[in-house]
């Protein structure tokens, strides 16, 4: 649970020790706002993706089903600067699948944590086989870190990309194939 009172006096110690003044009039506010804009964007530390990846439809057939460019922001739990980008998901039903607007809240309920790339990738991946059961899923996770761009090597543009195979994707290499293709990257 997020306790506003402990990021307000966080903010504030924040502000006071790279020099600012707490009673300057732009600033006067800035603790409540930050403790507010938390409950927004670190949303998801409490939520669980099974709750909107347990609605499904019973299916025939088993052909693959992408969802892709979901725009997805998050924040790097090494700096605390945001990451950004896209995931794009694929996934073979064995008899079911969900809406696809499940899919993005399930990206939504992961990035909204203090992330490393990487886990958000093999989370999403993880909780669409725990819960939809299919015979194989693949994410792409394509995505600007700040703290490459802003500060450090300063290298604005810069993509991180990362894969997550389960199930058939990770013993039939034409389904990844395939999967490139449909999403524009092959």
């Amino acid at each position: 649970m997020i306790d506003q009172e402990k990021i307000r006096q966080g903010v504030k110690l924040l502000l006071e020790g790279i020099g600012e003044d707490m009673n300057r009039e732009g600033l006067l506010e800035t603790p409540d706002r930050i403790a507010r804009m938390y409950e927004e964007i670190y949303g998801g530390m409490e939520e669980d993706a099974g709750v909107y990846l347990k609605k499904c439809f019973h299916v025939v057939g088993s052909e693959m089903v992408i969802e892709k460019d979901i725009t997805f922001y998050s924040t790097c739990e090494h700096h605390l600067l945001p990451f950004y980008g896209k995931v794009h998901i694929a996934y073979i039903p064995d008899g079911k699948v969900t809406g696809l607007s499940k899919l993005a809240r399930t990206v939504e309920v992961f990035a909204k944590r203090l992330q490393l790339q990487e886990q958000l990738t093999g989370q999403i991946a993880d909780a669409l086989m725990k819960y939809l059961q299919p015979k194989g899923v693949m994410v792409l996770v394509e995505a600007e870190h700040m703290c490459m761009t802003m500060r450090g090597i300063k290298k604005p543009g810069t993509q991180t990309v990362t894969a997550a195979r389960r199930g058939s994707f990770e013993t039939n290499p034409e389904l990844e194939e395939r999967f490139f293709r449909m999403i524009g990257r092959q």
